[in-house]
């Protein structure tokens, strides 16, 4: 077997086999081929597409590449949440306590931010003391005592789907629908949870700018996972305007204590639940999704889920005086407000630009080198369809220098659209794909 064959096999739009697939990914993985050659076999690829047996082919060969994850000793339920990143978005921070107090076993890796999507592990790390770097045995254990464990993906779980997307993000091949499915899909299977839920984003800030395209990411994700016999369900979700109010890690963090505390922004609210409703749905626990509903609150009301919080961040090292003591996340000081030049409604908002100004205050990275600032962000009121004044606020930016706060500024006024007519305020939720 040779990959120029299988390349110019997938060139010509034809179908290739297990055993070619796994050919070419696992010998780039053992540096048998070169960067090279899988370059052009993953232009091929984007170009010619991959059916749903390649597809599953690929996902299984990814997952099967490093350590899978045994969660069979865990007595609770298992399940696993899966964003495809946003603006604003810290529901995994609210949904993981919440599905605990449930009964449920979260064991969850996640990632750090790079470009205009915050990461949950630096959200998390911007709480004093809290650590993400668990041994196997201290995270099971962890999980199976309190119901959720939360740390960065360790070095050898799917070690192909980590060279296959650096070299994707260089070749101009990321936005492939099955190649995104592989990645995804390979490290949901390979943390090995009985239930999967998946946030998949559409709109201004998310990778997926159009519905027709979540949807399609979607099915083919949800697809797979039944391949797999897991219980698999997606919520698509709008990423058309920040979710909540805050962007940036610390601020972000005190929304979701503000939220637990019954107090946070609705569309955050609103979006957390649908994610827990559709893994009670899924996992069999509940099959009345109004129950769900006022299950959920009720956990909210009686502060069980906030202690389930607490608990999580006592367990890896954190301070849970947080909670009360919002001084101890150190949020920046220094405060500029910015407030609409003219009244009207708004009609559009660039979310992707707002991610990439609380980047530039230095909330996220440019690079996976860059280091990040923990206190400094911005919280964004503007919602699509609100009517608006001039000298309302807009939002406000946590900085600690001004050497990028003019072009923040700038940011948030020029991609906030006013429109003199009335508009519709944006849908969260489009659809459930099950």
């Amino acid at each position: 077997m040779r990959a120029v064959d299988i390349i110019i096999k997938k060139r010509e739009g034809q179908k290739l086999s297990f055993e070619e697939i796994e050919f070419i990914v696992m010998g780039y993985v053992k540096e048998q081929i070169p960067d090279y050659q899988v370059s052009a076999f993953l232009m091929a690829a984007f170009l010619k597409g991959l059916d749903y047996q390649e597809t599953a082919s690929l996902t299984q060969i990814m997952r099967d590449s490093g350590d899978i994850i045994d969660v069979s000793g865990i007595s609770r339920p298992t399940v696993d949440k899966h964003s495809t990143g946003g603006v604003g978005d810290k529901t995994s921070l609210i949904v993981a306590p919440l599905l605990a107090c449930f009964g449920f076993a979260m064991p969850k890796m996640s990632g750090r931010g790079l470009g205009h999507t915050g990461g949950t592990i630096d959200k998390l790390e911007s709480i004093p003391g809290f650590t993400v770097e668990l041994t196997n045995e201290e995270f099971i254990r962890q999980v199976e005592d309190i119901g959720l464990a939360l740390i960065a993906q360790t070095g050898n779980i799917t070690p192909a789907d980590k060279k296959l997307y650096s070299l994707r993000d260089v070749t101009g091949t990321v936005d492939s629908i099955p190649l995104i499915v592989g990645s995804i899909m390979s490290k949901k299977l390979a943390a090995g949870a009985e239930t999967i839920i998946l946030d998949v984003k559409c709109g201004s800030g998310a990778f997926m700018k159009e519905l027709s395209d979540a949807k399609q990411l979607a099915e083919s994700m949800v697809d797979i996972g039944k391949n797999f016999n897991k219980k698999i369900r997606a919520v698509i979700s709008s990423m058309n305007q920040p979710l909540g109010y805050a962007v940036g890690n610390a601020l972000e963090v005190l929304e979701v204590i503000e939220l637990l505390k019954g107090e946070g922004p609705d569309d955050l609210y609103e979006i957390s639940e649908e994610i827990v409703v559709q893994a009670l749905l899924a996992s069999g626990k509940y099959d009345d999704p109004q129950k769900a509903r006022d299950d959920i609150r009720e956990k909210i009301e009686s502060k069980e889920a906030l202690e389930k919080f607490a608990e999580f961040i006592r367990a890896q090292g954190g301070d849970s005086a947080i909670i009360d003591d919002y001084s101890m996340l150190k949020v920046s000081a220094r405060i500029k407000e910015v407030r609409y030049s003219k009244s009207g409604y708004i009609s559009n908002i660039n979310t992707e630009k707002i991610g990439y100004a609380s980047m530039l205050l230095g909330a996220g990275r440019a690079t996976k080198e860059d280091v990040i600032d923990m206190g400094v962000g911005i919280k964004y009121y503007g919602k699509v369809g609100n009517k608006v004044k001039e000298g309302d606020l807009l939002a406000e930016i946590y900085y600690l220098n001004d050497d990028s706060l003019d072009d923040v500024v700038l940011i948030l006024e020029s991609e906030t659209i006013i429109s003199h007519k009335e508009c519709k305020k944006d849908i969260l939720i489009y659809e459930i794909v099950s």
